[in-house]
């Protein structure tokens, strides 16, 4: 993945709805523009997240499974949307 995360968050082994509340709040400490790996292991994050950008200003810009683990990256949006 060509991508280059500027924080990563490992959210494996949490439960519905943590992977996304964490994310949340990774988001909130990064500047706009800035890009977030986040790390999850529970299968129903891949809709959490999709939800979340659809109603946010954040951009998804890749997401993937891999043995289990599901890897997103999310780009903070340019201001406040989304926050």
């Amino acid at each position: 993945m060509a991508l280059q995360p500027d924080d990563l968050l490992d959210a494996c082994g949490l439960p519905c709805p943590l992977p996304l509340l964490k994310a949340k709040q990774a988001l909130s400490r990064l500047a706009p523009g800035q890009l977030l790996e986040v790390r999850a292991t529970d299968a129903g994050s891949w809709a959490d997240f999709e939800t979340f950008v659809a109603h946010s200003g954040h951009t998804l810009e890749a997401r993937e499974e891999r043995d289990g683990v599901y890897h997103y990256w999310l780009r903070k949006a340019d201001g406040e949307a989304g926050s």
